[in-house]
């Protein structure tokens, strides 16, 4: 696993919007966790949130903080990370629209979180948010919907890392990318190719999947050499075969 030296995050400033009651017309709502809040009572849950704009490089989740928050993330990408006293961190995951966070939280962030590029975000107090669950329980099924399908990733994240091959993970990771983007979800068949950005850096993705920079890079330059993607920029990657990707992300290939 790779042991990236990173910079100190530093202190969390966010930069809040203009008050708005009008959560209906989110574009996320229909595959946040806002969707289990009936139209006519949006009004109760735009007054426990509050929007806010992060700046990019802007942490917003500090490891070890008092958890007294949850966060929806309406646009932009979050990068998700651990660290250890020495400076050494470990990216977890990446985090994008319509993604709940501090779901997993107790009584403090077991994870920090920081913006990739200028975000949107609604926070919820926890006693806010417990409230409305006491009233709806459509909301506390689909958190808890939420933190079985952080159980499932978390899973998945340690077969990558203690199974898979560099092919065989960064694979997996393009593919999920690609399940992600709106624009183009990965359908049962993986016969079209699509374009998949990514706003992390190579480093980023080399932490992510417990590689180095050098392996990511070489693996993309052989995955292109193979005709499987194409790369168009530095934060862009076609997908031209993605039968072929699934086939190597699953080892059968």
């Amino acid at each position: 696993m790779s042991q990236s030296s990173m910079a100190v995050v530093r202190p969390s400033v966010v930069v809040p919007l203009r008050p708005t009651t009008v959560c209906a017309k989110c574009e996320q709502r229909t595959i946040s966790v806002c969707n289990s809040i009936p139209d006519e009572d949006l009004h109760r849950l735009a007054a426990v949130a509050v929007n806010m704009a992060i700046p990019a490089g802007q942490g917003f989740i500090e490891e070890g903080d008092s958890a007294g928050f949850f966060y929806n993330i309406t646009g932009g990408t979050a990068r998700l990370f651990k660290s250890m006293p020495d400076g050494r961190r470990q990216i977890t995951g990446f985090a994008a629209p319509g993604t709940f966070l501090g779901l997993a939280a107790q009584a403090h962030y077991g994870f920090a979180a920081e913006a990739l590029e200028p975000m949107r975000v609604c926070r919820f107090s926890r006693a806010g948010l417990e409230a409305l669950m006491e009233d709806f329980a459509a909301l506390e099924h689909r958190l808890l919907e939420i933190a079985c399908s952080e159980l499932v990733l978390a899973q998945d994240h340690m077969l990558l890392l203690g199974r898979k091959t560099a092919r065989e993970r960064l694979a997996s990771f393009l593919l999920a990318r690609g399940a992600m983007s709106s624009d183009c979800p990965l359908a049962p068949r993986f016969n079209q190719h699509r374009l998949v950005t990514l706003p992390m850096s190579r480093a980023d993705i080399a932490d992510y999947l417990g590689l180095t920079i050098e392996t990511v890079s070489r693996t993309l330059t052989k995955l292109k050499t193979d005709r499987l993607i194409a790369l168009p920029d530095a934060h862009s990657i076609d997908l031209l075969d993605p039968t072929r990707l699934k086939m190597i992300a699953d080892g059968e290939f």
